[in-house]
């Protein structure tokens, strides 16, 4: 049986909270390319929604050591 990574913040791969390292290390995605990708589509509907999406991710996942 696979064990799932846990949903949380990176500690080490951080730029601001690690909300996309963490999400990239569960799904075992490049977080590079994701925060890339991230602001792309952030900047594409004019920042605001996806400003809002990442701070309430910051708030909701735990830290990995948590």
């Amino acid at each position: 049986m696979t064990e799932t990574k846990p949903f949380a913040r990176s500690l080490n791969d951080r730029m601001i909270a690690g909300v996309m390292g963490g999400i990239a290390h569960r799904f075992g995605w490049n977080a590079t390319l994701l925060r890339a990708i991230f602001v792309i589509v952030s900047i594409a509907s004019a920042a605001f929604p996806g400003i809002l999406v990442y701070l309430i991710l910051w708030l909701l996942m735990p830290n990995e050591a948590d």
